[in-house]
């Protein structure tokens, strides 16, 4: 979970997370709606791909990157069994 709490902890990450929401993304088309490296972006792709935020796919010369909602839940599942187990003090 450690990775998860990195990952979402920057706002470069966060935006990538909500572009992909719209849809699967090419690294190329990522990397193309910022005005940072392309080495920084496939560093902050490696980050949500650690911590399971992401889904990489390689399709002929491209690498598609799509949202994986799975650990998402996981994520809201937890931290609505900590707002639940207050509620019960």
């Amino acid at each position: 979970m450690k990775d998860l709490f990195k990952a979402i902890n920057d706002a470069t990450r966060r935006e990538i997370l909500e572009m992909l929401k719209a849809k699967d993304l090419t690294a190329g088309e990522i990397a193309d709606a910022f005005s940072i490296s392309k080495p920084s972006i496939s560093h902050h792709l490696d980050l949500l791909k650690r911590a399971d935020l992401v889904y990489r796919e390689k399709k002929g010369q491209y690498v598609v990157y799509s949202l994986n909602t799975t650990i998402l839940d996981d994520l809201l599942q937890w931290i609505l069994t900590l707002k639940n187990n207050k509620n019960e003090i």
